[in-house]
């Protein structure tokens, strides 16, 4: 199996980086209303979930099998009608994608009402080489201003940006990708301050992005 994401799907699922967070809260909050949604790269489930207990029809994708989602397909090439979903969803998964710009455009072309993407944001250059030594399938994170130009280049108008700290374990972090050792220490040190009391904190950038604006 190419890809490395089905072997760690239980450990996404319980990770604590990505079960909760105050971005999860805010893409319940900004789905209110809707009736259908689509969680693209679901992972573990976790932006589902919430949004099921919110009352809405959830269809997940994601590319590993071994995430159990309801249709496998990458971001890029979604096998959807357009317009097939109210609201299409996709957290924390962007900077793994190889190509950001069709992932966005097809999550524009298949949400009827609007697309809620939140992911982190670029920290400078340690931080993109932290991410590449802990996961190697980590493409790049993406500041404001590329988010923005990539929401209206895909015909989305921008509806709201906020930007959060998201804080958790480190240790956990680490271990979900097998980062170990050396390799481990070397992220360590080139987080720097983004690291304190086995925690490590990310920023990230949540969008709220409309048809029609």
């Amino acid at each position: 199996m190419s890809e490395p994401w089905s072997a760690r799907a239980a450990a996404y699922v319980e990770s604590d980086a990505h079960r909760e967070g105050a971005d999860l809260d805010l893409l319940v909050a900004w789905a209110e209303g809707a009736s259908t949604a689509l969680d693209v790269a679901t992972g573990g489930g976790h932006v589902a979930r919430r949004l099921r207990d919110a009352g809405l029809e959830v269809v997940t994708c994601d590319p590993a099998p071994g995430m159990g989602p309801d249709v496998i397909c990458h971001a890029e090439h979604l096998p959807f009608a357009d317009t097939s979903f109210d609201v299409v969803a996709c957290r924390t998964a962007a900077h793994h994608f190889a190509d950001v710009r069709a992932a966005v455009r097809e999550m524009a072309r298949v949400a009827g009402d609007r697309v809620l993407i939140v992911d982190t944001v670029h920290m400078g250059d340690d931080v993109e080489r932290a991410e590449v030594l802990r996961d190697p399938s980590h493409v790049r994170n993406y500041t404001d201003a590329e988010w923005r130009e990539l929401v209206l280049g895909a015909g989305l108008g921008l509806d709201d940006v906020r930007f959060l700290e998201h804080t958790f374990d480190a240790t956990a972090w680490l271990a979900r990708t097998g980062c170990e050792g050396d390799e481990a220490e070397r992220v360590v040190a080139l987080l720097g301050g983004r690291i304190a009391d086995g925690r490590v904190t990310l920023d990230k950038i949540a969008i709220r992005a409309v048809r029609g604006a």
